[in-house]
Order: C-alpha cells, then sequence, then structure tokens
C-alpha cells in the first residue's frame, strides 16, 4: 500500500513520489497544516483547485475535540473532512511540549522557536507560564487547554487514535525538548522517547491493518551526538519514513547542523518529514540537505495577518495593510495565477483587511498556499532537470542562501 521512490538527485536534493493508499504525493512537498481537520480559512475545494497533496491534522487537537471516537463512527477523518487525498496526523507531541516546556521557557510556534533569531526590535517575543502537562515513563498527563479536563497519553493510547483517524501516514509519540533545555535532559527525554518507540510499534504491529504508515521522530535536540545516536536507533527499528522534530537549536543555522548530522543516518529509500518549518528561505535549504516532505502554520498565519508571499520583495513578503498597497491595481503577485490573483487587486484586498471582512482572510490564504506550492513544483522540476540550485541562485540573486 505504501511506496517510496527517489527519481531524481541533485547533490543532497531528491524529487521522489511517496504512493499511500489516498493517492501519491510528489516530493519534495509542502504539507498543509489543517490541525483541527481544516485548513483554516479555506475548504477543500480551494485545496484541491490550489494543488495541495497531502494535510496534516493532529492527534492531540482532534482527540480533545470533536474526539476520535466520533470521527471513528463518522467513517474516519477522510470521510469527516471531505478530503480523498494523503493525510497525515500528528501525534500531539509538539502540543505537548508547546503547553509544557514551552510555557516554562516562551518557545513555541507564536514565541519564536529559536531563541537567537528576534524580531525587529531584538526582543525575544514569549511570555512565561505554568505548565499543563506532566511527562512521566509511562506517558504524558495534560489539563485541556478547552475545559480543563484531564488527559493521558502514551505510546500506544496514540497508536489506538490514529487507528481510529485512520490517516495514511502516522506518527509515534515524542517528547519534544526546547532549545533552553540542558544536554542531560535533552539525553533524558531521547532515551525516554526511544523507549515509547519501542512499545508504539509494538501496539502498532499488533493491530495494524497494513493500511497506515508509521514515522518514527528523530530527537536530540542541537546535540551531534544525541542526532546521531537518535537517527542510528531510529534506522534500525524498520520505521515506513522518519520526522525530524523537537528542538531544532538556538538559529537556523544550527538547524541546517541538525540536518546534516541526522540526513546521513536514516535509511536512504525512506522519506524524510521535517517538522514545523515552511518559510521560503529555509524551503530551499532544507531541501538542499534531503528534506522530501514538511510542514509549517506560518503561510496561513501570516495570511490572516495580512501578509502574503511574494518574489520580489524583502524576505519574500509584503504586509497589505501598508498604505502604499491603497491604490495599487496590481494583482499580489502580477506572474501569479491563484484564483486570488487573477481577480483582485491589492487595493482590495487591503480594503478587505482594514474592513476586516473575512473574506481577505481567504483569499490571502489561497495566495499564500498557490505560492508555496507553484514554488514546489518548479524546486521538483529543478531536481529532475539538475538545476537546483541555478534555481536557488535565481531566488537568492540579492539574499545568498546560508
Amino acid at each position: 500500500m505504501f511506496l517510496f521512490e527517489v527519481l531524481a538527485k541533485e547533490g543532497e536534493a531528491r524529487a521522489g513520489r511517496l504512493v499511500t493508499p489516498h493517492g501519491s504525493i510528489e516530493t519534495p512537498s509542502f504539507v498543509a497544516v489543517g490541525t483541527q481537520g481544516t485548513v483554516k480559512a479555506v475548504s477543500v475545494d480551494d485545496l484541491r483547485k490550489i494543488g495541495n497533496q497531502v494535510i496534516i491534522t493532529n492527534a492531540y487537537h482532534l482527540h480533545l475535540q470533536p474526539g476520535e471516537d466520533l470521527i471513528e463512527r463518522m467513517g474516519g477523518l477522510h470521510r469527516f473532512m471531505s478530503w480523498e487525498g494523503p493525510l497525515m496526523t500528528d501525534s500531539g507531541g509538539f502540543q505537548i511540549f508547546s503547553h509544557g516546556a514551552g510555557k516554562e521557557h516562551g518557545v513555541g510556534k507564536i514565541a519564536p522557536i529559536f531563541p537567537e533569531e528576534t524580531d525587529r526590535g531584538g526582543h525575544f517575543r514569549s511570555k512565561k507560564g505554568k505548565p499543563l502537562v506532566k511527562v512521566d515513563e509511562d506517558g504524558v498527563e495534560f489539563v485541556s487547554y478547552l475545559d480543563g479536563s484531564r488527559h493521558r497519553f502514551t505510546p500506544e493510547r496514540v497508536m489506538d487514535i490514529d487507528r481510529k483517524l485512520g490517516a495514511d501516514i502516522i506518527f509515534v509519540l515524542d517528547e519534544c525538548t526546547s532549545p533552553l533545555h540542558d544536554y542531560h535532559y535533552t539525553r533524558a527525554a531521547m532515551e525516554r522517547t526511544h523507549r515509547w518507540v519501542v512499545r508504539a510499534l509494538a501496539e502498532f504491529e499488533r493491530t495494524s491493518d497494513n493500511t497506515q504508515a508509521l514515522f518514527g521522530i528523530v530527537q536530540g535536540g542541537a546535540y551531534g551526538d544525541l542526532r546521531r545516536e537518535s537517527a542510528t536507533f531510529l534506522a534500525e527499528q524498520g520505521f515506513d519514513g522518519y520526522a525530524i522534530g523537537g528542538s531544532l537549536g538556538r538559529s537556523k543555522k544550527e538547524m541546517h547542523q541538525v540536518l546534516e548530522w541526522t540526513i546521513p543516518l536514516l535509511l536512504q529509500d525512506r522519506p524524510r518529514h521535517l517538522l514545523g518549518i515552511g518559510e521560503i528561505e529555509d524551503i530551499f535549504e532544507v531541501v538542499k540537505r534531503g528534506i522530501d516532505l514538511f510542514d509549517c502554520v506560518a503561510p496561513t498565519r501570516m495570511a490572516r495577518t495580512g501578509t502574503l508571499f511574494v518574489k520580489e520583495a524583502d524576505r519574500f513578503r509584503i504586509h497589505i495593510l501598508n498604505a502604499e498597497f491603497k491604490d495599487d491595481p496590481r494583482p499580489i503577485g502580477e506572474d501569479c495565477n491563484c484564483y486570488t490573483c487573477c481577480n483582485y487587486s491589492r487595493a482590495y484586498l487591503r480594503h478587505l483587511f482594514v474592513a476586516r471582512e473575512l473574506s481577505g482572510i481567504r483569499l490571502a490564504t489561497i495566495h499564500n498556499l498557490y505560492f508555496l506550492e507553484s514554488l514546489m513544483r518548479q524546486i521538483r522540476a529543478a531536481i529532475r532537470e539538475g538545476r537546483f540550485a541555478v534555481l536557488a541562485s535565481e531566488w537568492f540573486s540579492k539574499v545568498p542562501l546560508l
């Protein structure tokens, strides 16, 4: 039911195909984030027209609301969402982290995940708080952010939740660490995750009906010996693919080093997924190092605040609420063929945001997702034709890759 093949390579960058029971994914591919069974602000019909190949949902959020038992009664997540394409379901490890160590350290998806990457004022924007999570050898106990109810995830429980949701690709429960955790704690968390891996695999093999693929998650923070140890351990376990998660360091340069430590030790005939990365600058860097799949909330989150991807712009983005766009008759991207750019001007989109009309968020989200899908098509074609480095130089002629 599952097949991954590498069709072309340029250096470590590779173009391939991942076949699932619900269709094929041409790689490298951006995975749209549909945490709660929906990609915010757009419909599955919008996603089909945009060309999105795969969506990643989240077992943690779907367990809390509406619950995996209800989704199973509705015929599984594909039918519940009315999405016929490939689906992934994350284990919720990052969400457990964000309500635990993330609160303690002020690190998460909204606050910078790289402490050395600051805003333009030079500030690390974060708020520390009381953890809602307790991690022990058996699993994780946490308090629902919705109603204060208590829940427990174990490696086996997550496999049961994922079986009921029915996504094509699922992930083991892991313990994410913060970039502010020390070596001792990072090693302890990695070793605990490895013990959870053994339990998750046993449960998966006991209950699997061969309709799902299981990915292991490499941990170890920004410590080279731990990342190598974790990658080696996971490569011995027979996973269908791998994810690279947890703390990726204090800066993007450290993230690149994490990938260079990790990827060579993974089985080369399995897909590799990088969790939580998806800005334009990052895409070229991670693909160059051999990543096949990656997901990130940034493109849709930025769209909801009026930040839009444009190739010919500082950091590849503009903010549509800026006054300069009030009378601008051009589309967001003059060479973009998305629904938004084919029908509306920058001036109109700015008007929608100023007037707080919800349609503005939808149109902005359509554009950002289409922009990424268009870029990924260019990248796949460039790797197949042996000109990925040329494409990167075209995009970064003014801002070189790190």
